[in-house]
């Protein structure tokens, strides 16, 4: 996984999965290299081709770090057995998915 910072935004790339597990540690190193002046989230999720429910909650806990620095979560390219998780949760109404 690659972190990139694009002004106020801490980007993540190259998530293959998020599951049990590897969803605490992703949370953790996320988390760990958020820096004090960053409070906006992006996961590009363009090579995940699998998530469950430990890499749900991981995204819900990244989700309300983000908002407790008054900043959002943005999840970009789902692949679509990814996408359609997030509608069935319906986690697509907590977090904003963009397509790139």
């Amino acid at each position: 996984m690659k972190i990139n910072v694009q002004g106020d935004t801490l980007r993540v790339s190259g998530v293959k999965e998020l599951s049990a597990a590897n969803s605490s540690a992703f949370r953790d190193w996320v988390r760990g290299n958020i820096g004090a002046e960053l409070k906006n989230i992006e996961i590009d999720l363009s090579e995940a081709g699998f998530i469950d429910s430990s890499g749900l909650g991981a995204l819900v806990s990244l989700h309300r770090t983000a908002s407790g620095r008054k900043g959002n979560l943005k999840l970009i390219n789902p692949l679509p057995p990814v996408q359609q998780i997030l509608e069935l949760t319906r986690m697509h109404r907590i977090f904003e998915i963009m397509k790139a």
